[in-house]
């Protein structure tokens, strides 16, 4: 156990920040039928918070429905620098999360688990698909994403990793065009990467 620590510290120290292939700012603004606009980006405190190397933040939007898509990416990641979890940042911004899940993208041919959560505010309700991408995998779950992000620092000696969050309007159907929209969105993210 001594050795696999002391192994781990000697890897963590190995770590170097893994700059994208291709910047966020280069995720196309139409995609399909969906077409994009920026948002603000969140106030300096919020960034501060959130320690990212590079973030988007956008609506997407299509007849019928719009989406906000936010990404954060992380070049490297230890502990405090780490990506945040919506189950944290969305009730410290006012919002209840009434209802946990989960949700199916096709990634690569097979199905991945992403999160989806309702959340509510005041009288208004919307729905939260997140997930977390690396250059190998999605993940959903954050215990599961600390495990392999111990396995790479010491096998790879990279800790980058992306999280990315789509916010939908609650409403019957919204499922099956914004789960379509996750799919393109983590190929986007699978090419930021360099994996194309």
């Amino acid at each position: 156990m001594l050795a696999a620590t002391l192994g781990a510290s000697l890897s963590a120290d190995r770590r170097k920040p893994e700059a994208l292939a291709r910047p966020l700012e280069q995720i196309p603004m139409k995609l399909g039928d969906w077409s994009g606009y920026t948002l603000q980006p969140p106030d300096q405190k919020d960034l501060e918070v959130l320690a990212a190397t590079a973030f988007l933040s956008r609506r997407y939007r299509k007849p019928g429905l719009d989406l906000e898509l936010f990404i954060a990416y992380y070049a490297t990641q230890r502990a405090g620098e780490s990506m945040h979890s919506p189950k944290h940042c969305l009730p410290g911004a006012g919002w209840e999360i009434g209802e946990y899940g989960s949700a199916q993208v096709a990634f690569h041919g097979r199905p991945r688990a992403i999160n989806r959560f309702r959340i509510r505010h005041g009288g208004a309700s919307e729905l939260v698909f997140y997930w977390y991408q690396t250059r190998d995998r999605i993940i959903a779950n954050e215990y599961l994403g600390k495990l392999f992000l111990f396995a790479d620092t010491v096998t790879k000696a990279h800790t980058s990793g992306s999280i990315v969050r789509v916010i939908a309007p609650d409403m019957p159907g919204v499922d099956r065009d914004t789960l379509a929209f996750a799919e393109t969105m983590a190929s986007e993210m699978e090419g930021a990467f360099g994996r194309e």
